[in-house]
């Protein structure tokens, strides 16, 4: 084996025991917290909601566990048993090297790998979610979704990497950086597209009813000076009773949406202080703050591929031959996570910091942390969270403060 091989499966298996010790010391602090409700939570969970929530974060885990050996073992297959230059040696004979042909070679690839994934998700949906009363899709809507993902893929995701591709032949060393601007551009170009032309391909959005819900949420848009361009509610109470809000769009096309079970769950103040912590987020720029970080990350990515597309060894390391970027592309895709996954820790910890930030602006918008709080409550109890998680799994794989973390926050904001 050579050093990059073994670099790549070191990689692999670091990341592989890591989620299984994490998963672990998950499960034994649950565990610890089973046999009663702990004080903190006794004021609005009983004990029957809260041995389900334990329940469903412990068959979560478990399946998690499964589903982590799983993929960590199907990458090394693929990476190490030669399967990836057989299939691009037999795809270029066939359909030649050119940048149309070698766009369909990664997008047909990442098809064949997802496939794999496809009865972990049927049973995540229709097994485990369904044990715990969450699900409400289909089979025919979830394989209409996939369908629909598929097509969306191959319409928007081959002409963009037959874009970047191309860019390497126009550009040579430099495609990396005219690269980073196209990408940059084009979701840019989808942020405002996307909640017109996509999402309504997979839900229904309607306008929120008038009513003193409308009046109060708008009366705080104007409050705190947030322009939307309409409220809208959207059906997600067809795939599952997990529930959320967000809003959409740039500019004059920014749009208010709100989960009708959302709506179902909350009180009109507990809604309003949702919406005031998503504006929070907003006012504080968070979100711009995040696509410069994420499109730092993407440059930098663009930058490795374009070193690594010129190292011998590393096409070596994996059985192809020096020349074409499209398997640098590829291997680069396919072991980013196992570095990224490292990081985490850091980019969840600013992550948190965002949502502190926008629970504060939250409070000063409705004047109390009350209406947050008991959102935030119920919210948990609905969908079942893990109040008692491990400290350090939670640094890694939780974007957002635990409940009791935020609760105390909420509660110092003056």
């Amino acid at each position: 084996m050579s050093t990059a091989t073994l670099i790549a499966l070191f990689l692999i298996v670091a990341k592989t025991i890591a989620e299984f010790v994490l998963n672990r010391l998950n499960r034994r602090q649950v565990l610890a917290h089973a046999d009663r409700v702990p004080a903190a939570f006794r004021e609005f969970i009983d004990d029957g909601t809260y041995q389900k929530s334990v329940q469903y974060t412990l068959a979560k885990s478990r399946f998690g566990q499964i589903e982590d050996v799983f993929n960590s073992l199907l990458l090394v297959v693929v990476l190490f048993s030669g399967f990836l230059p057989w299939a691009f040696a037999n795809y270029t004979t066939h359909f030649g090297p050119s940048v149309a042909s070698m766009a369909g070679f990664l997008f047909l690839i990442g098809m064949v790998l997802a496939i794999p994934a496809l009865p972990f998700d049927w049973h995540s949906q229709f097994r485990l979610e369904a044990r715990f009363g969450f699900n409400t899709t289909t089979p025919k809507l979830w394989w209409l979704d996939r369908l629909k993902g598929f097509l969306l893929g191959f319409v928007i995701g081959v002409p963009l990497l037959a874009l970047l591709l191309k860019l390497v032949d126009w550009s040579r060393s430099r495609w990396w950086i005219y690269g980073w601007i196209c990408l940059t551009v084009f979701q840019l170009v989808m942020s405002i597209l996307a909640p017109i032309l996509i999402l309504p391909w997979f839900n229904k959005f309607s306008l929120l009813p008038d009513g003193s819900l409308k009046d109060r949420l708008l009366a705080l848009a104007k409050r705190t000076n947030f322009r939307a361009a309409a409220i809208q509610v959207m059906d997600g109470s067809k795939r599952s009773t997990h529930s959320n809000a967000f809003f959409t769009g740039l500019g004059r096309f920014r749009k208010i949406v709100l989960f009708d079970t959302l709506i179902q769950q909350l009180s009109d103040s507990e809604l309003e202080a949702v919406l005031a912590h998503e504006i929070g987020h907003y006012r504080k720029r968070h979100i711009p703050k995040f696509f410069l970080v994420s499109s730092a990350a993407t440059l930098g990515g663009f930058y490795v591929v374009s070193w690594l597309s010129h190292q011998i060894w590393f096409y070596q390391a994996f059985g192809f031959s020096p020349g074409p970027i499209a398997p640098a592309f590829l291997l680069f895709g396919l072991l980013a996570g196992t570095v990224s996954f490292w990081i985490s820790p850091l980019m969840n910890l600013w992550l948190r910091h965002h949502e502190y930030q926008a629970d504060a602006f939250a409070v000063q918008s409705v004047g109390s942390p009350l209406p947050l709080i008991t959102a935030l409550r119920k919210l948990s109890e609905k969908n079942l969270s893990n109040l008692t998680p491990h400290p350090l799994y939670s640094r890694f794989y939780y974007s957002h403060p635990t409940l009791l973390e935020r609760e105390q926050a909420l509660k110092r904001v003056v």
